[in-house]
């Protein structure tokens, strides 16, 4: 046998015999001590270095814009998408009242944040003052509240001898005003239309504002809470499935759309600026006490999770493949050759 044949067979009994001992070590005990120990000294080494250091701002950057424009639309997320409405129409296996769930002092705490915004929400109600339509449809509102406690007047009239037809007189000539489809008071508004409309919104707004000012709006809403908090929580149903689809279906489309824009890029961009901004300089151990992740704890779920996948690789003869595919070149090189030869 020629010097290069013999070094040829050596290198090959090399990388079987390698190959054979990376194995023999992802077996058994063996394996989780190596991953706790591979994870340990990951950890260990990247806890030296800040992560501004360790990972390049733009690579980030690129990597979110990129993931935004197409994972929300990728078959997994539809995927997800089913399954959450599936389960909002199965429920719980076992129904348990909402009130175990949710705590009620969170929600009163939530309401109490919500109710101090309406400050805010008078502001934005206002901008709804240059829509003629938003105007319309007030005055239309507006109008039949009027009719509604005119009607409700009239009937409590009638039982009074005398004043019931008085009282037909007046919603005689309200009904000119307002009309069963508005159409008498659109036309009695007629080129005041735009002012008559920004008026409506502006009192329908108020009252809007008001109604959640006022104390007992939020002695309402708690009660009501505690009412559905009683009941039990369970699935929607066979039919609130197919209601829900078609709502489902029609925001996810808006999501994927949204999310693929230039400017929510940019927006992604933002947040990775302010991410490394504020955290760059942390080390990863750092970051991860910063959201309350313990260590020990992510060294086990890796420990735990490890074995299933390379037990399932070993079955099918990819880690061996995998292994060899990795080391063969080195042995095959010029370089190993040479030593060997």
């Amino acid at each position: 046998m020629s010097t290069s044949a013999a070094a040829g067979s050596l290198a090959q009994q090399l990388l079987d015999a390698q190959v054979a001992f990376h194995l023999d070590r992802l077996s058994g005990d063996r394996l989780a001590a190596k991953v706790a120990d591979l994870a340990q000294d990951a950890l260990d080494a990247a806890g030296q270095h800040a992560i501004g250091d360790l990972v390049e701002v733009q690579a980030v950057k690129d990597i979110v814009t990129r993931a935004l424009g197409t994972v929300p639309g990728s078959a997994a997320v539809s995927g997800f998408v089913e399954l959450a409405t599936e389960v909002l129409a199965d429920g719980p296996a076992e129904p348990y009242p909402l009130g175990e769930l949710v705590d009620r002092d969170q929600v009163a705490g939530l309401l109490d944040e919500v109710l101090a915004l309406t400050p805010a929400l008078e502001r934005g109600l206002e901008r709804l003052t240059a829509s003629p339509l938003v105007g319309t449809m007030a005055s239309r509102f507006m109008a039949r509240i009027v009719g509604e406690v005119l009607q409700a007047n009239k009937a409590v009239a009638d039982k009074v001898p005398g004043l019931g037809s008085l009282m037909s007189f007046g919603t005689s000539a309200a009904s000119r005003v307002m009309g069963a489809a508005d159409k008498q008071f659109e036309g009695l508004i007629g080129d005041t239309m735009g002012k008559g409309g920004t008026f409506a919104v502006r009192r329908l707004n108020r009252i809007v504002v008001e109604t959640l000012r006022d104390p007992t709006t939020r002695e309402a809403v708690l009660q009501v809470w505690d009412l559905a908090a009683a009941q039990p929580v369970s699935g929607l149903g066979e039919e609130a499935r197919e209601e829900l689809s078609g709502v489902v279906t029609a925001g996810h489309e808006l999501l994927v759309t949204t999310l693929a824009h230039e400017q929510v890029a940019r927006l992604g961009e933002v947040v990775v600026d302010g991410f490394f901004e504020r955290f760059g300089g942390y080390t990863p151990t750092e970051l991860l006490d910063e959201l309350d992740l313990s260590r020990e704890h992510l060294v086990a779920d890796l420990v735990r999770i490890a074995p299933g996948v390379v037990d399932a690789l070993r079955e099918t003869g990819d880690l061996e493949r995998l292994l060899r595919e990795q080391l063969e070149p080195f042995y095959a090189s010029a370089e190993v050759r040479d030593l060997l030869g």
